[in-house]
């Protein structure tokens, strides 16, 4: 059964934890206009056959580079997004998400407020922002549009355990919210949801692969993160997660690795605030952090 939160009141502006020089650049003169929660409908009429087409050049771009460095789970749920040369309609993939696992997509200006955002992740509703970039972002954006949002995160929510465990970690943004631990918190979704790598240890895509939407809807940080030997790889702990910093503007220093998408959900379903009192006497580190106490996942 799903667990319904009461949506908490809206906050004025996004909060952006990681390191950038580069501000948001998402419409947000219409956040809360329609919906305190910062839904909007998806206007589809607004997409011009030139967003369309940024949308299938992207698409085709980023899944010749999947096979062989995306998850098996990853992999097997691309096609339900449909049909690749347009933008899709949110309604259409609901019609797929609903049953399979009680998640819809909802859009949303650009970055929302955390309790809006937590709310919406409690209550298995994922944001998707509803513009996508122009031809000059092609290779670069500075915050998430639809095209990273669609292809990044929601084939995963087919999965019946990421899909809890997105819940899972809804539920815990609001109690983080409530006790000042935000900041700590966006850092496990930042090296895990978004920029998570797991280890498959069976079946012929065997070997370390990409699961988190950073990673998976970008051409260069997706052969970054699991081909260069330049970033480091260490076995995901949940403590050096939520102490490691991040920078949003750059390819990841270090990417944190889990064996299974069940051990990702084992372990946010715990109480955090034991935690975070930890936290609170130990020294937060650099994205570039080297610790001797760090398992090193090789490729």
């Amino acid at each position: 059964m799903i667990k319904r939160v009461p949506a908490a009141p809206a906050s004025p502006a996004p909060v952006v934890y990681g390191q950038s020089e580069r501000p948001p650049r998402g419409d947000y003169a219409r956040a809360g206009q329609v919906k305190a929660d910062y839904t909007c409908p998806q206007n589809y009429a607004s997409y011009t056959q030139e967003d369309h087409d940024t949308y299938r050049r992207l698409y085709e771009r980023q899944s010749a580079l999947l096979p062989g460095r995306a998850c098996d789970e990853f992999i097997a749920a691309l096609p339900l997004l449909g049909a690749s040369s347009r933008i899709p309609r949110f309604d259409d993939i609901n019609q797929q998400l609903r049953p399979a696992t009680g998640w819809e997509v909802v859009a949303v200006p650009g970055l929302i407020p955390e309790v809006p955002f937590f709310t919406l992740l409690a209550n298995r509703k994922f944001p998707v922002t509803d513009w996508i970039r122009t031809p000059a972002e092609f290779d670069y954006i500075v915050e998430p549009d639809v095209f990273h949002d669609l292809l990044g995160h929601v084939p995963l929510l087919f999965n019946p355990v990421f899909a809890d465990h997105m819940q899972a970690y809804g539920a815990a943004g609001l109690k983080a919210h409530r006790l000042g631990a935000c900041e700590q918190l966006s850092r496990l979704y930042w090296y895990t949801v978004e920029f998570g790598l797991i280890r498959q240890n069976d079946g012929p895509n065997k070997g370390l692969r990409a699961y988190g939407a950073g990673v998976l809807s970008s051409p260069g940080e997706l052969v970054h993160a699991v081909t260069s030997p330049e970033p480091q790889r260490i076995a995901l702990d949940l403590l050096r997660v939520m102490r490691t910093r991040y920078k949003i503007d750059s390819y990841q220093q270090s990417y944190f690795v889990i064996d299974s998408l069940q051990q990702l959900f084992d372990m946010a379903a715990p109480d955090f605030t034991p935690i975070y009192m930890q936290l609170k006497s130990l020294p937060e580190l650099e994205a570039d952090a080297e610790l001797a106490e760090d398992r090193l996942i090789q490729r």
